[in-house]
């Protein structure tokens, strides 16, 4: 057990676990006002509910970083038959939230089966293309047939519809096959012909409702009352802030200002009452974990531990880039939380599962590295060695 300890990744161990916990802090200073005014609940009610996600989330961490990785493969047909099943059932028994039913609740929790087909896909396909590599060039074979199971999974997703998560798995998606080591042309022929199902999709099913979203990311000052609100209030949230903010719980905007101020805006919450370094410091955690995973997918001599750990990697930051692009404006508002922080159980338990998925990876690329060095160390070396432990052991004889 010692020996396990010592190959713990402690990078993606610390911050993946310090991360929630400032979390559920921002959740409680954001959402307390919003919670007794607009849900009549306590002032701690969705603090309390990540909060004990956040423990489902440490013990699913725990494991999964002493479960090895490769044995997923081993039970991938139960994952494939479990993301179709729950995508099914929260079709007709799920519940409505938003204008989208995507959530299915199990006695006192409600998860949403989305958020766990993001980390299953993942493990599918760096699965599956692991397996092709040696025939990965040729389309029909090795790329096609994956994308059957993908374009099933997100079918069920958008008739939610949830057209944001969609877009999501389909870009991390995209990024476990693009490192798979696919042809460009390949590629860029899965891209166009995602891109262009999407936007068919999109216009079949835009309402009024979606569309302001965009006139609202791009021209928030001409209905600065109605479609352009959200962010107008996401900019004066930011721009109060300053550089140290206005102080723990000193915000303003999340006063009935701030739609969902716990969940899509919670950055500006951040940004408000934590100013500038505080917002640089999150951002930097997460560009951590990030760029962490990724030097950890390179190091991996195993393929599927490799796209493993980029899937994992593309998942936290394209969900980082699109949360930070909407409340800045680049982007439009899709309802898509920040990593770690903002509240969302299912999302939460399931980048912790991810967390301890990734640091199993990094402890096994560790164990392997020091394996290696000890088999092309010269013999001179480890005579030394045991020569310089048997010396300290008789002094301390």
């Amino acid at each position: 057990m010692k020996q396990k300890w010592k190959s713990f990744d402690f990078t993606l161990a610390i911050i993946p676990l310090l991360l929630p916990a400032f979390g559920i802090v921002m959740i409680y200073s954001a959402s307390m006002v919003v919670a007794v005014v607009t849900y009549d609940v306590p002032s701690n009610y969705f603090m309390m509910k990540q909060l004990q996600w956040y423990i489902l989330g440490l013990l699913g961490f725990f494991f999964c970083s002493f479960f090895s990785y490769h044995r997923y493969q081993d039970i991938m047909k139960f994952i494939i038959f479990s993301m179709i099943i729950l995508l099914l059932l929260v079709l007709l028994v799920g519940e409505e939230v938003n204008n989208a039913q995507s959530w299915i609740k199990v006695g006192p929790f409600r998860f949403q089966p989305a958020e766990f087909v993001k980390l299953g896909l993942i493990l599918y396909l760096a699965s599956i293309y692991s397996k092709k590599q040696s025939y990965i060039f040729d389309f029909t074979k090795a790329v096609l047939p994956p994308l059957i199971l993908t374009g099933l999974l997100l079918a069920l997703i958008v008739l939610q519809p949830d057209l944001g998560t969609a877009a999501i798995i389909f870009l991390i998606a995209c990024s476990v096959i693009f490192s798979s080591g696919i042809k460009f042309r390949h590629l860029s022929f899965l891209v166009m012909t995602g891109m262009l199902l999407i936007i068919l999709v999109a216009t079949q099913m835009i309402t009024d409702e979606r569309l302001e979203r965009f006139t609202g990311a791009y021209q928030p000052f001409e209905d600065p009352e109605d479609s352009g609100y959200h962010l107008i209030q996401s900019y004066l949230a930011i721009g109060t802030g300053g550089w140290t903010g206005q102080g723990l719980g000193q915000g303003v905007q999340k006063l009935g200002y701030l739609t969902e101020p716990h969940t899509d805006f919670i950055m500006a919450v951040i940004a408000e009452e934590l100013g500038f370094i505080g917002v640089f410091i999150v951002i930097g955690f997460l560009a951590i974990i990030v760029l962490r995973g990724l030097y950890i997918s390179n190091r991996c001599k195993d393929s599927f531990g490799s796209l493993l750990a980029i899937g994992i990697s593309s998942m936290v930051g394209i969900q980082v880039f699109i949360n930070l692009g909407a409340i800045s404006g680049i982007l439009p508002i899709t309802g898509v939380p920040l990593p770690f922080i903002s509240y969302g159980g299912s999302s939460l338990f399931i980048l912790m599962l991810s967390m301890g998925i990734l640091n199993n990876i990094a402890r096994k690329v560790k164990v392997n590295e020091l394996r290696r060095f000890e088999k092309e160390r010269p013999d001179d070396e480890i005579v030394d060695d045991i020569a310089g432990m048997r010396n300290r052991k008789s002094w301390s004889n």
